[in-house]
């Protein structure tokens, strides 16, 4: 095999600003004290914080042939990962989020620009076979393969891949996704409480749960700083969050988590551990500003760890 995992995602640039001094109002301006510009997309995040764990990853997506999609390359590329299987847009301009952070929440705009353009045929049975676990993020920001998603983790599964799912916010909100049919070819579900709830259209994550068991696998849910929630074989494992008492940002802290869980999944680690490193991964995102930058290399997170949340 080539690859630990292949990732197939949307790609952007996030253009980050800090210390707002309010929430924007209609024929107002506003100052933020700090701008970021880094490696965005719930995708990219992923990728890049698994590789920095010493995984072999390739990244599938599409960027357009512009000075943003050079970052896109250049940034992860730093992070090991490859890139060669991206496909460069000459039609269309590579994405974009403008992120306004407020302590532990955000709110964000996004152009999708190339990434909403990637689409099923792009993706062929020879790339996936050199991979041994397939993440797929973001579904409702990929219309071109949303629709034919059960396909993709079906065709996966029959090459021998293990398989995860994070379904990420719908900005439509309609929440529309053929959960029957694509969650049995799907390892593990990968979605945050509100998304699970509202993909389910139940009350509370119980419940939810109750909505995907008959036809989920392994349903990992996201819950901030109450920790996660597990669901696998009859059984649920509710762990407490490794807690920053000093937030940068929450950016990209459910996709390190992710990154976190995959890691010890693809090892062949119990549910359990898995869950445990997920709570730190995602933890130890929230120690740096961006998605990425608390992940520089396996020996220094597990510095943070030891150091930060007294990790053993």
């Amino acid at each position: 095999m080539k690859y630990d995992v292949i990732v197939i995602g949307e790609l952007n640039v996030d253009i980050i600003l800090n210390r707002i001094d309010s929430f924007p109002e209609m024929g107002k301006e506003k100052i933020a004290e700090k701008m970021t510009t880094t490696l965005g997309s719930s995708s990219a995040i992923f990728a890049s914080n698994i590789s920095s764990l010493g995984v072999k990853v390739a990244f599938l997506g599409k960027i357009g042939d512009d000075n943003y999609g050079g970052i896109i390359i250049d940034r992860l590329s730093a992070k090991g990962v490859k890139t060669d299987l991206i496909v460069t847009s000459q039609e269309f301009n590579t994405g974009a989020t403008i992120v306004l952070n407020f302590d532990e929440d955000r709110a964000m705009v996004t152009y999708p620009g190339a990434m909403d353009h990637l689409v099923i045929g792009d993706i062929s049975d020879e790339q996936l076979s050199h991979a041994k676990h397939l993440h797929f993020s973001s579904c409702f920001l990929q219309p071109g393969i949303k629709r034919h998603l059960s396909e993709l983790f079906k065709r996966a599964k029959a090459l021998g891949l293990t398989t995860s799912l994070d379904p990420q916010w719908d900005p439509a909100e309609d929440w529309e996704l053929d959960l029957k049919n694509i969650l049995p070819y799907v390892d593990v579900f990968l979605p945050n409480e509100r998304e699970l709830m509202l993909l389910t259209n139940r009350p509370d994550v119980e419940s939810a749960i109750d909505a995907v068991k008959d036809i989920a696998n392994c349903v990992v849910v996201k819950m901030g700083n109450k920790g996660s929630l597990v669901y696998e074989k009859g059984k649920k494992s509710l762990k407490a969050p490794y807690l920053n008492d000093n937030v940068i940002d929450a950016i990209g802290a459910g996709d390190s988590f992710n990154a976190g869980f995959v890691f010890k999944y693809i090892k062949g680690q119990n549910i359990n551990e898995c869950q445990k490193f997920g709570n730190l991964m995602g933890a130890i995102s929230t120690t740096r500003s961006g998605g990425t930058s608390a992940f520089s290399n396996y020996a220094n997170i597990m510095k943070i760890a030891h150091k930060k949340f007294n990790y053993k």
